[in-house]
């Protein structure tokens, strides 16, 4: 259920050295989960985000709202904390008697900006070939110790991992945007 007093895992925390590291949230975070075979999941995911089913790997946008494809049966609906209700709403009606889940987990995970020189910040934790990431990608990986998921747009990036190991992952992605750390 929403939650106007929602707060972020680390109320905004940021970082500048060659790249700037910046918390973002809360976001509205809903694990969608059904078969890709499902009727109506195109519809679902329309009604909830105004985005297309995105393709393996893949992270659709429309608007200020994302969906991405996290494994074949499982697509992740990012989007403002206040919409995540109607959201619901909305893929329960266009699903109704179908076999889905569909869960928010905005509280379960923390999300992270990288402005500016992504790549090079990432490629210290990640085992990720940048130069084979295409636009519209997501990749779900490691950093460092931990499961992360993220994108790469043009010199910035946004992370996902678990609200869990959001202190760690901040400071894992700070200390590798140092300045004299570039790679």
């Amino acid at each position: 259920m929403f939650n106007p007093a929602a707060v972020s895992a680390l109320n905004g925390a940021a970082f500048s050295g060659y790249a700037r590291i910046r918390e973002i949230g809360p976001l509205g975070m809903i694990t969608l989960r059904a078969a890709p075979n499902v009727a109506a999941l195109a519809d679902a995911i329309k009604a909830a985000t105004g985005c297309a089913i995105p393709q393996m790997r893949g992270i659709e946008t429309a608007g200020g709202n994302r969906c991405a494809w996290m494994s074949p049966d499982e697509y992740l609906l990012i989007m403002p904390h206040a919409d995540v209700p109607a959201a619901l709403d909305a893929i329960a009606k266009a699903l109704a008697g179908q076999h889905h889940l569909a869960l928010d987990v905005s509280d379960a995970r923390a999300v992270f900006a990288i402005e500016g020189m992504a790549a090079s910040v990432l490629a210290k934790l990640s085992p990720t070939d940048f130069t084979a990431l295409g636009p519209k990608e997501l990749r779900r990986t490691r950093l460092a110790q931990v499961p992360a998921a993220f994108w790469v747009e043009g010199a910035n990036a946004t992370v996902i991992c678990f609200r869990s190991v959001a202190q760690y992952v901040f400071d894992l992605l700070s200390h590798a945007a140092k300045a004299g750390t570039e790679i």
